[in-house]
């Protein structure tokens, strides 16, 4: 089976910076029990699909060797640095590229110096990789993509997997209901911004442990049609299409607010 893991993990940077704030730091000692069930399920490359890196036009894919540097989240400037270095699996992203026309994503490689990495990935990198181990795919959100066609674009990641005979972890990352804070708050008050969000992202999270993947599609369509979510839940999508369409058991690591957001830990059994 090319697929030997999967995981959700959350795009907010405030569990790498701000660990001190207790349901932060609980998510952050969740990500870190990922990353250590990741590393154990022995992948030769981790598919990164972030909400936060947001394309226009094509699907684009990171086609440059090496991704390092430093980066300052938009919002979130104040609390300090990201640094990153994240190695690509070049051979492995030109052929997400070269098989994008045949599931009909129309896709694109990048390969530049300086190119902005989003938060969300770096934040995933973190506690996924810490050590820089091993190489990852990491593709973009096109916002235009509903989530048909993003579960097609996880159905690629697998096939390349296939093809290339490698052992691939699936990482999806992003939040949960979107609804946050406009105003400060006291960090250590943090909590949901509605109680109707949290109820939605727990009905999510039950499918995900049931592992009822038509539950999960008619939890995360009907969250995203009732509340603010991150993305319509399209990390999600992309998540079942690398599984095929099936979900196994998963284990809610974690789940906590985050500036009134919804976000998770959850790894998904194999």
């Amino acid at each position: 089976m090319p697929v030997v893991s999967a995981f959700v993990m959350p795009s907010l940077p405030h569990l790498v910076l701000k660990p001190s704030v207790a349901p932060w730091g609980r998510l952050g000692s969740a990500a870190k029990l990922a990353g250590q069930a990741l590393a154990a399920s022995r992948p030769d490359v981790i598919a990164i699909y972030s909400t936060q890196w947001i394309a226009v036009l094509d699907q684009l894919w990171q086609t440059k060797p090496r991704l390092a540097g430093v980066h300052v989240d938009e919002n979130w400037y104040q609390w300090g640095d990201l640094p990153y270095d994240i190695t690509i699996d070049v051979a492995f992203a030109e052929a997400c590229v070269a098989g994008g026309p045949a599931a009909d994503v129309k896709s694109k490689a990048v390969n530049y110096e300086g190119f902005p990495i989003d938060t969300g990935t770096i934040v995933a990198a973190h506690f996924i990789d810490p050590d820089h181990a091993r190489p990852m795919i990491v593709t973009a959100n096109n916002v235009y993509h509903d989530w048909a066609k993003t579960e097609r674009l996880g159905q690629l990641v697998r096939s390349v997997s296939d093809n290339q005979g490698k052992r691939v972890a699936i990482v999806a990352v992003g939040g949960l209901s979107a609804r946050m804070f406009r105003s400060p708050i006291d960090p250590d008050a943090d909590h949901f911004a509605d109680s109707a969000d949290d109820a939605a992202n727990r009905r999510v999270l039950a499918a995900l442990e049931s592992g009822d993947a038509d539950a999960l599609r008619r939890e995360a369509a009907a969250a995203a049609a009732a509340l603010p979510t991150d993305s319509g839940l399209k990390h999600l999508a992309f998540l079942l299409g690398a599984l095929d369409g099936k979900l196994s058991k998963a284990t809610v690591h974690g789940y906590e607010p985050i500036y009134g957001t919804g976000a998770a830990v959850v790894e998904l059994r194999q």
